[in-house]
């Protein structure tokens, strides 16, 4: 397989285990959020751990990549609260379909933060999927946009920032194993003040639930450090939103979830947009090795 294939392959594979995730969230019932963030990073710590154990790569980062590598882990946390309280308070895949938007964030802190230049049509698809990011933000009657659905986006924004400061970790040598640990490990630290002071008890089944958040998460993570490793996020991205689709599969055959009409067509445009973008960069990148 070419790398691009692999890439493709891994951004699936990390798709499929991010809706699980979503799903054992849902199942594990009224655990606060912060509680569960701290269960599925204490499975994914355990995880990396072993592997660095195992594969033994270079444990650490130079002071040029540390400043990524925490900002990795710091956009990375506040990605993950946002998106868990969105599971709790939202469809599946209303919440998915939020976090998705982080692609389109990337673009542009790849361009604030990387300084990667950005073409006129990426800021028209980024513009055009916040325009389908309203239709999920619909009013609630009591304000103009729904709470949970605004900190799902805020959620989004956080792993697209995450997201490109793990490409430039990546690129200065930092080992994928370590990024995890790292980033898991300072997940738990943000949460557990708040887990120590306010602990809900959980029944046996609610754990069980949490830890297998911890392991599809793990294997969410992992793949989508392999796929940024293989190729670059605007080759890849697209394929990312078939987490949407895995995610409403799930909801529909065993949550019963059916998202209303806005959410198909806040759907349908911001994935949309995600093909054009896709295949405009395809076609710049043709014209590029002319």
């Amino acid at each position: 397989m070419s790398s691009k294939s692999k890439g493709i392959l891994c951004i699936i594979l990390s798709a499929l285990s991010f809706s699980f995730m979503s799903l054992f969230i849902k199942l594990s019932g009224n655990v606060p959020t912060l509680q569960k963030s701290l269960f599925r990073n204490l499975v994914a710590a355990f995880v990396a751990l072993i592997l660095l154990l195992k594969d033994k790569p270079a444990i650490g980062c130079t002071k040029k990549s540390f400043g990524y590598v925490f900002g990795r882990a710091l956009f990375g946390t506040v990605g993950i609260f946002c998106n868990f309280y969105a599971i709790d308070h939202l469809n599946i895949a209303d919440a998915a379909m939020l976090n998705k938007l982080s692609p389109f964030f990337a673009v542009l802190f790849s361009y604030l933060i990387l300084k990667e230049s950005v073409a006129f049509y990426q800021i028209v698809c980024v513009i055009t999927a916040l325009m389908g990011a309203l239709f999920i933000l619909k009013p609630d009657g009591s304000s103009l946009l729904s709470f949970p659905a605004l900190i799902g986006m805020l959620g989004g924004m956080g792993a697209g920032l995450a997201y490109t400061l793990l490409r430039k970790a990546r690129t200065l040598g930092v080992s994928a194993p370590f990024i995890i640990l790292f980033f898991s490990v300072f997940s738990c630290l943000c949460s557990l003040p708040y887990c120590t002071l306010h602990y809900t008890p959980m029944t046996f089944i609610q754990l069980f639930y949490l830890i297998l958040t911890g392991v599809a998460a793990s294997f969410g993570q992992f793949f989508i450090t392999a796929a940024y490793s293989y190729a670059p996020a605007r080759e890849l991205s697209v394929y990312d939103y078939t987490n949407v689709i895995f995610s409403g599969i799930i909801g529909f055959l065993l949550l019963g979830e059916i998202p209303d009409y806005l959410s198909y067509i806040g759907c349908f445009i911001i994935i949309g947009a995600s093909v054009i973008m896709y295949i405009l960069n395809l076609r710049t990148d043709q014209k590029n090795q002319q």
